[in-house]
């Protein structure tokens, strides 16, 4: 078991910290106030507390690990075989429409070379008070109204499948990958709340066809991986990150079970 000085709830709490930050913006006028980053994506007086609540709680649990954050990076992660990795609010655009499907995400990685793998992560829903908490030789936690459960994955599916998509854009590539799964049913929701409700057995699958960053994803991806899921490549391999030169993920697949590897190769054409 990788072991830090820090215990998973000091993470679940600083999550949820950093969700009381979030929503105190989000009940007040200033959710308004929205800049554009360079690549033109919306950034929140939101995402700036999260991240500043999440960077200090981080260095005073954990001082020697670096952190890269969606809006800000301490130390060097390349000098480090462990990184904290922290999407401060991953649902911005869910965020500004005031429809509560965002996320804090923290997620534990540990460096391969140049690529990353998660050995633990938190993902903590600001509006309704949930969080769901993972890792390597952990089990899978959900939170919700104050009390704790082990979670896993459906390890049974039948038709129709619960099919998990973006509540706010659907492509081409998402239609013919539903199509060839045949009978299922349709989850539209927002940030990596998807990946959790596979992890919870509440969905299927969660295919991405989408742009997403590595910090995306990877906090949901020790969350699943502990609830006896996978995170699938487009080679079908599990996937794994780049922290540094190039944050954008590959197409990727959330899968409670291999029986759909085949479809998902088939549609990387």
């Amino acid at each position: 078991m990788v072991t830090m000085d820090y215990q998973d709830l000091d993470i679940v709490d600083l999550a949820t910290e950093a969700g009381s930050a979030i929503m105190a913006i989000y009940d007040s006028d200033t959710i308004t106030q929205v800049q554009s980053k360079e690549d033109d994506s919306p950034l929140t007086l939101a995402d700036i507390a999260a991240h500043e609540t999440i960077v200090d709680g981080l260095k005073n649990l954990d001082p020697n690990t670096p952190i890269v954050s969606e809006e800000g990076r301490v130390g060097d992660a390349l000098s480090s075989e462990f990184a904290w990795l922290v999407d401060p609010l991953d649902g911005t655009k869910e965020f500004i429409k005031r429809n509560g499907m965002f996320t804090v995400n923290i997620a534990l990685m540990r460096r391969n070379g140049k690529r990353w793998n998660p050995v633990f992560g938190v993902v903590h829903a600001p509006v309704t008070q949930t969080t769901w908490y993972g890792g390597k030789e952990r089990s899978a936690i959900k939170i919700s109204e104050g009390h704790s459960r082990e979670i896993s994955v459906n390890n049974h599916p039948e038709e129709p499948v619960r099919l998990v998509a973006s509540g706010s854009h659907r492509s081409e590539r998402d239609e013919a990958f539903a199509s060839s799964i045949g009978k299922h049913d349709l989850i539209r929701m927002g940030s990596s709340l998807k990946a959790c409700i596979v992890a919870e057995s509440a969905a299927d699958l969660y295919p991405r066809f989408g742009p997403t960053s590595c910090w995306d994803i990877a906090a949901a991806h020790a969350v699943v991986e502990s609830a006896g899921g996978k995170v699938l490549g487009p080679d079908c391999e599990t996937l794994d990150y780049d922290l540094m030169a190039d944050v954008i993920n590959p197409f990727f697949l959330v899968t409670c079970s291999t029986k759909w590897n085949d479809f998902w190769l088939e549609n990387q054409d």
